[in-house]
Formats: structure tokens, C-alpha cells, sequence
């Protein structure tokens, strides 16, 4: 008897296995294709239930006919509890059927609490899309999914400069890349991953500012990209990693805020960055591009060729190269030119036309400079920056509160200068026994 009841009702589980099929206008979602609701911008109701519960069969018919009518408008779907259990647990579903309503923040879907009936549901996929529109009217609102966050979609902060990391995408990215990373595994039901998602994505627009792109913050969702999670010895969330060229991956073991994601990421930046290179003021376009595109651009004025040779002219550049990789976290511009090849922009300055070498550096967004008053020497320039990075030190205006006037030169050759040859003169048609002669 036990065995006929068993058959029984394994016969019947099969025969209410299936409540939804594809000619259906709901779309079936598993752990495989879960992301697309977190990564949308579209409003979703999304319906857990089980095969067997007869509350979820008597709904089948409504939720089929209000997805219909809410098709281009309102995404409808459902989730079979009894085949993705892990999804159930992820959302907390105690009892069958549940219905959310995942709107702007995907991480924190709403129950729905109205009406069973097609038209219940439509009324409720309408009031919910117009609360979201409003919001995004109001600019309180952009998609705040976590998986949206590393997706790179819109939305406020710096979600779009989280790199979202698939099984399809990450050796080539991160494994194969030339950049460093700093990677979270999250899972989207996970309270500390929602409470770190906005100091991930305001230090990942920072992060992305200050070193150029040569250090990345991704995001991989690990109920989505499980392989990858095992393969990294995920156990927990969020965890973070921290990849390096050539190196094996080490746990994060610093603060989840901000500012401590962005002094591990320069930490990086520093160890595994090349010093910035130093260019000479050879036209406008290179000021204008070096001073334009860093916080500071230094800017030394070094004596002529004449007065140094090329050695002494090597050894002023050999000083500023290593301050330039001193301090290359900070990702300054580093520019020189020769003692009156750009009299514009010494006058700008103030430097002239004395005292050379000498140093200034200029914020351009600000139009605003300060002087080296100390010697020009590793440790006066060093005394130099320092304080300009902790924002002490005098500064004055530009001249003519813009960018100076630069001259097309040719770059220096790297060797000694060449004094200026003069003109023999001829004497051989002055008759020198005029000279001494009185005029009567």
C-alpha cells in the first residue's frame, strides 16, 4: 500500500511539475539567469512557488494572464522553489506562493500584498512602476541592484567603474590583464555585501581616477558564478581578493570603507606602477595634456646647455625622475624645459629669467602654483612636495590667470652645447695706413 501511495504520488508530482512552459509569457528564472533581474533596470514581480502547493496551481492561470497584459511594460516570472531551493533561501521564502516586487534597489525586493487575481496583480506592476518613476523623477532612485553595481550600469557614485567579473570574463580580465585588481565575491541576499556596496563604488571611481585605470575594483556574484567561488576557496561573504600579475591571489585583510579600499588599491598602484614619465615642454600640447590631466603638474626651468653640459643637465633630470617615482602614487605630471626657451611661461611663474634651476608646481584647474624656495635637490624638492601634498606651502595665480603662451622648440639631443660659431671678417680690402691719418 505504501508503495502504491508512493508511485501515487510521485505520479502526480510529475504531472503538476511543469506550471509554466516557454510559449508562456513568464519567464522562468534559476540560479543561471537570476542576474538579469539584478542587472536590470526593468521592474520585476517574481513569483516563488512549488509544483505541488494547490494555492500556486490556482494562481498559474492569473499570473500567466497578467504577464501577458504587462508584457513590454512590467517583467512577470517565477522561480520553482521545489528545483532552485538555494534561490528560495537567498530570498527568505517560508511559504508558498510568495510574490516580490523587485523595483529600483534589486536588493531589496517588496512583498507583494495585493489581490490573487490577474487584474490584482496589474493594478499592484502599476502602482509599484509608477512609485519607480516618480523616484527616478526625484533623482532618489537609479539602479541599486549589487549586481547592477558591478555590471557597470548607471545609478549614482561609481557603480559603473565596478567591473562585473563572469565565469566568461575573468581569466581574460583579471588572470591575463596588465592591471591589479581588487575583487569581492558577494551574495546579492548578503547583509554586509549590501552595506559595503557603496564604499566599493565610490572607491572604485576613485581608485579609477588616481591610478589611471592601472588598478580595478570588480564584483563577482558567487550564487551566479559558483566555479569561480570554489576555485578561490569562497566561504564566507563578502570576500575579497586581491590579484597581482604574475603572483598568487591573497586575501584583503583592511578596513570596508572607502578610504582604507583606496589606500590598499594605491598601496598597489605604487608597488607595481612605473614612475610617470618626465616630457619636455616641446609645445602647447604637451603643457596643456600634462597640466590638464593630473591634480599638479612640476614644472622645472633648468640652467642652459651652455651653462651645465649634458652631465649637469643629466643630473638635474636624474633628480626629478626620482622624485617623480617617489611620488608616482599621486600621479602628478612631471615636466621641464630649458632657461629661456619659454619666456611666456617663466614670466607666468615669476621664475624670471634668474636663479635656475628652478621648480614650480601648477594646479591648472585652479590656475594656482607655488614656488621651490629650497635648494633643487632630492632633499629640497622632496621638503617641496611633502608639503604641497599635505597643502601647506604659498601659492599665487598664474599670470594672466591662464595657461602661457609656449613656443615650438626642438627637443635637446642629449649631448654638450655648441657655442654659436662666428663669422670670420675679411680685412684684406681696408687699407689699415688710413687709419692714424688726419682729416685736414
Amino acid at each position: 500500500m505504501k508503495t502504491l501511495h508512493g508511485v501515487l504520488a510521485c505520479t502526480l508530482f510529475l504531472t503538476v511539475r511543469a506550471l509554466y512552459s516557454s510559449s508562456d509569457d513568464v519567464v522562468e528564472l534559476n540560479p543561471s539567469n537570476i542576474n538579469k533581474v539584478l542587472q536590470s533596470d526593468s521592474l520585476w514581480l517574481i513569483e516563488f512557488y512549488a509544483p505541488w502547493c494547490g494555492h500556486c496551481q490556482r494562481l498559474t492561470p492569473e499570473w500567466k494572464k497578467a504577464a501577458t497584459a504587462l508584457k513590454g511594460i512590467v517583467k512577470v516570472a517565477a522561480v520553482d522553489c521545489d528545483q532552485h531551493q538555494s534561490l528560495a533561501g537567498q530570498y527568505g521564502i517560508q511559504g508558498f506562493p510568495t510574490i516580490k516586487i523587485f523595483g529600483a534597489n534589486k536588493n531589496k525586493p517588496e512583498d507583494y500584498q495585493g489581490a490573487r487575481t490577474s487584474q490584482g496583480i496589474v493594478d499592484g506592476a502599476l502602482t509599484a512602476l509608477r512609485s519607480l518613476v516618480k523616484e527616478r523623477l526625484s533623482g532618489r532612485s537609479g539602479s541599486s541592484g549589487q549586481g547592477k553595481q558591478s555590471g557597470g550600469g548607471s545609478g549614482a557614485g561609481g557603480k559603473k567603474d565596478v567591473v562585473e567579473l563572469t565565469d566568461d570574463n575573468f581569466d581574460r580580465l583579471v588572470l591575463k590583464g596588465e592591471e591589479s585588481w581588487l575583487v569581492e565575491f558577494f551574495a546579492p541576499w548578503c547583509g554586509h555585501c549590501k552595506r559595503l556596496e557603496p564604499e566599493w563604488a565610490a572607491a572604485a571611481a576613485e581608485v579609477r581616477e588616481q591610478t589611471k585605470g592601472k588598478v580595478k575594483l570588480g564584483a563577482v556574484d558567487a550564487t551566479v558564478h559558483q566555479g569561480l567561488a570554489s576555485r578561490y576557496g569562497v566561504r564566507g561573504y563578502p570576500t575579497i581578493k586581491v590579484f597581482v600579475k604574475g603572483e598568487e591571489p591573497v586575501d584583503y585583510d583592511g578596513g570596508r570603507t572607502r578610504s582604507d579600499i583606496v589606500a590598499r588599491a594605491m598601496d598597489l598602484y605604487s608597488a607595481n606602477a612605473p614612475p610617470p614619465e618626465l616630457l619636455e615642454i616641446l609645445s602647447a600640447d604637451v603643457l596643456k595634456k600634462t597640466c590638464e590631466d593630473n591634480q599638479l603638474c612640476i614644472i622645472a626651468v633648468l640652467p642652459h646647455i651652455l651653462d651645465t653640459g649634458a652631465a649637469g643637465r643629466n643630473g638635474y633630470l636624474e633628480v626629478m625622475m626620482k622624485m617623480a617615482d617617489k611620488y608616482k602614487q599621486k600621479a602628478w605630471g612631471w615636466l621641464w624645459t630649458e632657461a629661456g626657451a619659454q619666456m611666456d611661461l617663466e614670466s607666468s611663474l615669476g621664475i624670471g629669467g634668474f636663479g635656475y634651476p628652478a621648480m614650480a608646481a601648477i594646479n591648472a584647474r585652479k590656475m594656482k602654483f607655488a614656488l621651490l624656495k629650497g635648494s633643487f635637490s632630492e632633499t629640497g624638492i622632496h621638503e617641496f612636495l611633502r608639503d604641497l601634498s599635505v597643502g601647506r606651502g604659498s601659492t599665487a595665480t598664474v599670470g594672466g590667470a591662464a595657461l602661457p603662451k609656449i613656443h615650438k622648440v626642438e627637443p635637446w639631443d642629449g649631448k654638450d652645447g655648441v657655442l654659436p660659431q662666428e663669422d670670420d671678417i675679411d680685412l684684406s680690402d681696408v687699407d689699415l695706413d688710413d687709419f692714424g691719418k688726419d682729416e685736414l
